[in-house]
């Protein structure tokens, strides 16, 4: 039988944090959750609170996060009130499931 070395694993050094990594790719760029966590190589689920804590730093700063609104691609509902930065799951108009996510970028305050 073969025994593992005791030895601790070390992780990969990186130079960037996830975040910046986030931050990053949005810079004057629409990209959906699904797209982010692809790019930054996390879950969607995961993208998702990070892009909360994103909100809140960068609108302290000279740039904002930019949250381009889910639509319903079966009536064209726009859900523009919403503050939740997940995908809603239905359409209030339709009960339709079929929802185009948000779309998030990275813009400079005017």
């Amino acid at each position: 039988m073969k025994t593992k070395s005791r030895e601790p694993s070390i992780p990969a050094e990186r130079h960037e944090t996830l975040r910046r990594r986030i931050i990053s790719a949005l810079m004057n760029r629409a990209l959906s959750s699904k797209e982010i966590s692809v790019e930054v190589g996390i879950s969607e689920k995961e993208t998702y609170a990070h892009l909360e804590h994103i909100q809140k730093t960068m609108n302290k700063k000279d740039h904002h996060l930019a949250v381009t609104p889910a639509q319903c691609r079966k009536c064209g509902f726009i859900f523009k009130k919403r503050q939740r930065l997940k995908k809603p799951g239905k359409c209030p108009a339709c009960r339709s499931e079929l929802i185009q996510g948000q779309l998030f970028s990275i813009r400079e305050n005017e």
